[in-house]
């Protein structure tokens, strides 16, 4: 695969433009095939989400990939249950330990409806206190 174009951030972070997701892959063995395949074939954009059920997968096919960890972009997704001041950063630290990865290139919001959408100034708030975000946060709606 040729080199996959991306974008510049807000942050300055450059995105690919083009990525893999693992939605919908309920199998463990079928999941860890395909990101490996994928990884090898030249995608560096990793999409996955905690709500998946897939994150270990992915992170086992990211490590026998053997593709260092800066030349990829790996996203996933706080699941909407886990919003909120004292539950964000145990399901970020899950995500993460499930990943077998020391940081995310992106961390969304899992659907951000209502309650969720009026919490983002909280959101940003939690991901830098963590020190998860080092430069702001993202979601996947304007947060105001």
């Amino acid at each position: 695969m040729s080199a996959i174009p991306s974008v510049t951030l807000n942050n300055g972070v450059e995105m690919p433009l083009l990525g893999f997701g693992v939605f919908q892959m309920h199998d463990a063995e079928e999941c860890e095939r395909s990101v490996y395949d994928a990884i090898r074939t030249g995608y560096r954009l990793i999409d996955t989400a905690a709500a998946y059920g897939n994150e270990e997968a992915v992170g086992l096919a990211i490590k026998r990939s053997g593709v260092p960890r800066e030349e990829l972009f790996v996203t996933t997704k706080l699941w909407i249950q886990d919003a909120g001041d004292e539950r964000t950063k145990p399901a970020f630290e899950r995500s993460l330990q499930r990943l077998q990865l020391e940081y995310l290139d992106l961390y969304l919001i899992h659907q951000p409806f209502g309650v969720c959408m009026a919490r983002g100034a909280r959101w940003r708030s939690c991901t830098r206190k963590a020190g998860y975000a080092p430069s702001g946060s993202a979601t996947s709606h304007p947060t105001g």
